[in-house]
């Protein structure tokens, strides 16, 4: 049964992105890399928050 809501899990992903490649049209691969850009940039600033608090607390409070 596991496995059955899998497929239609990943059948309603295939139907959505074909619906977003379909109503994106020609600005698809602009859209794509906008998400993916704006995905780094979150991931990027999350490990630098991550990496300052780590040194910062090993510095004594002083940055």
């Amino acid at each position: 049964m596991g496995k059955l809501f899998t497929f239609i899990g990943l059948g309603l992903v295939l139907a959505l992105a074909l619906l977003l490649a379909v109503v994106a049209g020609d600005y698809g691969p602009w859209y794509f890399a906008w998400m993916v850009g704006t995905v780094m940039i979150v991931l990027i600033a999350g490990c630098g928050a991550v990496l300052f608090d780590s040194q910062h607390e090993k510095g004594n409070g002083e940055i």
